[in-house]
């Protein structure tokens, strides 16, 4: 590892936490020691792997076998070394898996080989992820920066200030996947250099114009191609190549002429002799460089600070805000929170009633603990689906848990990975009609595991749905009790208001209740 270490000699008693960046060009590993307490965390050891798993393709829309060999190769050492540190492993995986065809067999199988289950993230998510990093690596907190991420398959843009994003974006320039387009044979002219340049500019321009409506402090590089670049400018000015670059700043005549000197060499063995330059990008730096360069002159950027930490220290952070410094929270986190009800919001969703089913779902988890055995994290599954469960109504009532599904899946969620967005989503979509089925596309292609939740989850959701039949929020309280193989539902309502017809819906949609917890349901209103 970057920093060898044995871990049987660290202090014991604080949990450690492994983190996996799944990029499209390199695979990162960071373990570190947490500190519940504050919620820091000191780095143990660092690893990165050239794995290029999203090569052979210009439009990234397969892995191929190959490359997931190599994964699943890297993926194992990275197990074992989480294994022998006593770490918890969270891998994220970026633009080659979240655009591949074949994203669920690979998931599967690293389950399979590896034990690792892996989450996707969304290009904005995965900028959101990054801005954690970076915040942790620079003094930027009360700067309104402007983030950019460049890796193998896409380019992440995001601005933020004091973690709060303003706008953030993400757009399928790489330097793999450029690579691939405009300089395939590795060698450079200067027609290709002009035809990869006016791709990026016509590819920019709707960031180009989003940017223009906001103002930056500050123009912060992280990953790869970004750090690369910085090495180079570093060494022409008589650094080490072996320097920390955090917090190193560059300038824009600097930038360009690093990229000249890129350019000016014509094929992979020349440009193997720039001195800073990573052997390992050799290959793909042109394209890469290009990349900045005209984020640069679109965004008119002057100069450019590096930040060393990037995804793989805001997984890290995530994890630690979500498994320790948000545990005592009944409900949704903040951010989570805001995601959902913008969407709640923008689709106009018939609040009262949403919020009404939401407070008895919730009730109905707290009180059936010892027969769905789910923790905080699927809390906040079923509290989103709660709040979202009936936002397909805005295309249309028929059939609006499918239109639920729907809006929820392609709906932007800052704080939820894809995965578990395909899981809220899927919980929403059977809050009514059907029950889940292995003939539905969207459930079978999900983990034995996570359509056991969603059928738990869901079928909470229904009986709190058909507790509001009426939507008047008429059942003000729930006690649950369990005894004999029955869950007794009893139900007090507000100045004397009659239940019969949310008894009604209620009873109306228990059947996937009892089906999954394999009990009889009863209703009973408490006078």
């Amino acid at each position: 590892m970057t920093n060898p270490v044995r871990f049987e000699d660290i202090s014991r008693g604080k949990p450690r936490l492994a983190a996996i960046d799944i990029g499209t060009n390199s695979f990162h590993l960071i373990i570190v020691e947490v500190d519940t307490s504050t919620g820091k965390f000191n780095t143990l050891g660092r690893e990165k792997e050239i794995v290029r798993l999203g090569s052979g393709s210009t439009d990234m829309k397969l892995l191929h076998e190959d490359a997931v060999a190599r994964a699943i190769d890297t993926l194992k050492k990275y197990k074992g070394l989480a294994d022998s540190a006593g770490a918890e492993v969270r891998a994220i995986a970026t633009s080659a898996v979240r655009e591949a065809i074949n994203q669920n067999e690979f998931i599967k199988k690293v389950k399979e080989e590896t034990g690792i289950k892996i989450e996707t993230a969304s290009g904005v998510e995965e900028a959101r992820y990054i801005y954690l990093g970076v915040l942790q690596a620079l003094p930027v907190f009360n700067k309104r920066i402007l983030l950019i991420d460049i890796g193998g398959g896409s380019t992440e843009f995001l601005i933020g200030y004091q973690r709060e994003i303003a706008y953030d974006n993400s757009l399928k320039l790489g330097a793999i996947r450029l690579t691939q387009r405009f300089f395939k044979d590795k060698e450079t002219n200067s027609k290709s250099a002009k035809a990869c340049r006016q791709f990026i500019q016509g590819y920019m321009s709707p960031i180009t114009r989003e940017c223009a409506r906001y103002k930056f402090d500050t123009a912060v590089g992280s990953s790869g191609t970004i750090m690369n670049l910085a090495n180079i400018i570093n060494v022409k000015q008589g650094g080490s190549p072996a320097a920390r670059l955090n917090n190193f700043t560059f300038t824009k005549d600097e930038l360009y002429e690093a990229v000249e000197t890129i350019l000016d060499a014509k094929n992979e063995k020349q440009r193997l002799k720039i001195q800073g330059l990573d052997p390992d990008r050799a290959d793909i730096i042109t394209a890469g460089a290009l990349i900045v360069e005209q984020i640069f002159k679109e965004l008119k950027i002057k100069e450019m600070v590096v930040s060393e930490y990037a995804l793989r220290e805001g997984i890290v952070l995530d994890t630690i805000e979500k498994k320790y410094m948000l545990k005592s929270k009944e409900h949704l986190s903040d951010l989570r929170y805001k995601s959902v009800m913008h969407i709640a919001e923008n689709f106009r969703i018939e609040k009262e009633h949403a919020m009404h089913v939401t407070g008895l779902a919730l009730k109905i988890f707290d009180q059936t603990k010892k027969l769905h055995t789910l923790g905080s994290t699927e809390k906040e599954y079923l509290e989103a689906a709660a709040i979202l469960h009936e936002v397909g109504s805005f295309v249309s009532h028929s059939q609006h848990h499918r239109h639920s599904y729907y809006l929820i899946r392609n709906s932007e969620m800052l704080g939820f990975t894809e995965g578990e967005k395909e899981i809220i989503a899927n919980i929403a979509r059977y809050h009514r009609k059907s029950h889940p089925k292995a003939k539905h596309l969207d459930f079978a292609k999900l983990s034995t595991e996570d359509q056991l939740i969603i059928r738990k989850l869901a079928a909470i959701l229904r009986v709190a749905d058909g507790l509001d039949r009426s939507h008047t929020s008429s059942v003000k309280n729930i006690e649950t009790k369990y005894d004999n193989n029955t869950v007794t539902f009893k139900l007090s309502g507000g100045d004397g208001k009659n239940l019969e017809l949310d008894i009604w819906g209620a009873q109306s949609k228990s059947s996937l209740f009892e089906e999954t917890f394999e009990c009889n349901v009863k209703f009973e209103p408490v006078r």
